[in-house]
């Protein structure tokens, strides 16, 4: 018996391109009819968005209004480990 629970990539899930830099916006469903949004930069480092969305279509408005608005630096980090 599987009751482990698997989230469900959203279709909407994309790169989103700004300024020569690319991040991963990944939408997923929680499985109880709300969307979880994260984006993730080339290093690997996370951003998670504490409030759920009500649309899939919401969260990915999210990202593109934040990536506008706050600017593609906000949601890149560090590289992890990696001297520069």
């Amino acid at each position: 018996m599987d009751s482990e629970f698997e989230l469900k990539v959203s279709d909407l899930s994309r790169s989103i391109e700004k300024d020569g830099k690319t991040v991963k916006v990944e939408i997923y469903g929680d499985g109880a009819g709300k969307w979880i949004l994260e984006i993730v930069d080339e290093h690997g480092n996370s951003t998670v968005w504490d409030d759920q969305f009500s649309t899939e279509q919401d969260a990915l408005n999210e990202a593109i209004s934040a990536v506008e608005q706050e600017g593609i630096d906000c949601f890149i980090g560090p590289v992890s480990g990696i001297e520069q």
